[in-house]
């Protein structure tokens, strides 16, 4: 259990997907994750399925097996007064909180941010809500899809403008914990500065904007209201997917050079009236997808592929979701892990996306991780530790 953060403590109220997302990307770092969960029935993703796996006594959810690994798992009744206690007892001792009840719940469960500061200085607190937690619209229940909606992603995602569509993961939960994770670790390096914690605030909206990219400045400067169109850029052309004879491949033709590359390549003028430069290709998009298709048309996708590795214009394929996890790229970069799970034995999960190397060029990225623990798996050695003197 090494890594940048094995000298910190997080104690994770949070449930569903943005927070405990969040605390586990800390805990891939090393940080000790005290995943505190309602008696009974746990975090809601447990129940959220199928699919799920194991007996019928210890089914586990694959969505919670997805975003809880490297934590301990303790049951308690937030408003039972025995339970209180051993929380705020792991929060006196905690460097960062986790939660992501709707506005006003903390403050109802005694567990206000300034409450929780007086105990405890040096707490970093993180709180990720749906739309955040003030404005006209603060407090709203954030669920992804809408806040996809609410937030613009849908407009840009479908064949069209009449076919707004939501992206295949929960990007907006996922976002939201990425952000949160990286406001933290800004807040625990001013604490080294200054010896005092803070309120690290986020929500779906506030992600999903943040990564609105040139489609933001698109409308806020050019006045441009961005919209759906399919598989294709709109702002660079022939960037896109594009049909061959025997399926389809992406291709992104970013650069003049790549263009005239792209030409010499497949028998084509670079110079053809209308398709000179970017902006009239972009223009063109009808046109050049035309085009590209035409030539395309004559080749399979491998042989197309390697065509165009030989001329140096990057592409790929769309590959399914087992394709990935099969692909030798994919295993090498440390991104599938094996572990050991309490009730279902081993697991093969997702690993994190970061590594680590150290001066002399050795890999120092953390290998060994701990399954997502049962509910309450750690209840009763947690409250052992919590009644010791920390002292």
């Amino acid at each position: 259990m090494t890594g940048p953060l094995d000298d910190v403590l997080v104690v994770d109220l949070s449930r569903a997907l943005a927070g405990p997302h969040a605390t586990m990307m800390m805990g891939d770092l090393g940080a000790r994750i005290v995943k505190v969960e309602a008696p009974g029935h746990g975090d809601d993703t447990r129940g959220w399925g199928p699919p799920f796996v194991g007996g019928e006594d210890q089914r586990e959810s694959t969505y919670f097996l997805s975003a809880n690994r490297n934590k301990e798992s303790i049951t308690l009744d937030l408003k039972d007064t025995a339970d209180r206690e051993v929380l705020l007892r792991l929060i006196d001792r905690a460097d960062v909180l986790v939660e992501n009840f709707r506005t006003g719940v903390m403050d109802r469960l005694g567990l206000d941010f300034e409450t929780l500061q007086a105990r405890n200085p040096r707490l970093v607190i993180l709180s990720i809500s749906g739309f955040g937690h003030d404005g006209p619209d603060g407090g709203r229940a954030g669920y992804d899809q809408i806040a996809q909606g609410e937030a613009g992603l849908m407009s840009l995602t479908g064949s069209g403008p009449e076919d707004p569509q939501k992206v295949g993961t929960p990007i907006g939960d996922l976002l939201a914990a990425m952000y949160g994770a990286y406001g933290v670790l800004a807040a625990l390096h001013e604490r080294e500065r200054t010896g005092a914690g803070q309120v690290v605030r986020t929500s779906l909206l506030a992600s999903v904007v943040g990564v609105h990219g040139f489609q933001g400045t698109r409308w806020t400067i050019a006045g441009q209201v961005g919209r759906a169109q399919g598989n294709h850029h709109p702002s660079i052309a022939p960037y896109g997917l594009f049909r061959c004879r025997d399926g389809a491949v992406q291709i992104a033709v970013g650069s003049e050079g790549l263009w005239h590359r792209f030409c010499a390549g497949f028998g084509l003028d670079p110079d053809t009236a209308g398709l000179a430069t970017n902006g009239e290709r972009v223009a063109a998009h009808q046109r050049v997808v035309e085009v590209v298709e035409q030539v395309f048309a004559d080749w399979d996708a491998e042989a197309l592929l390697d065509r165009l590795a030989e001329v140096g214009v990057p592409a790929g394929k769309v590959r399914t979701l087992d394709e990935v996890y099969a692909w030798e790229q994919t295993r090498s970069q440390g991104l599938l892990i094996d572990v050991d799970h309490d009730t279902l034995g081993s697991l093969t999960l997702p690993g994190p996306p970061l590594r680590f190397f150290a001066q002399d060029g050795s890999e120092v990225t953390r290998r060994e991780h701990a399954a997502p623990p049962t509910l309450d798996q750690h209840g009763k050695a947690l409250r052992s530790w919590v009644a010791e003197d920390p002292s």
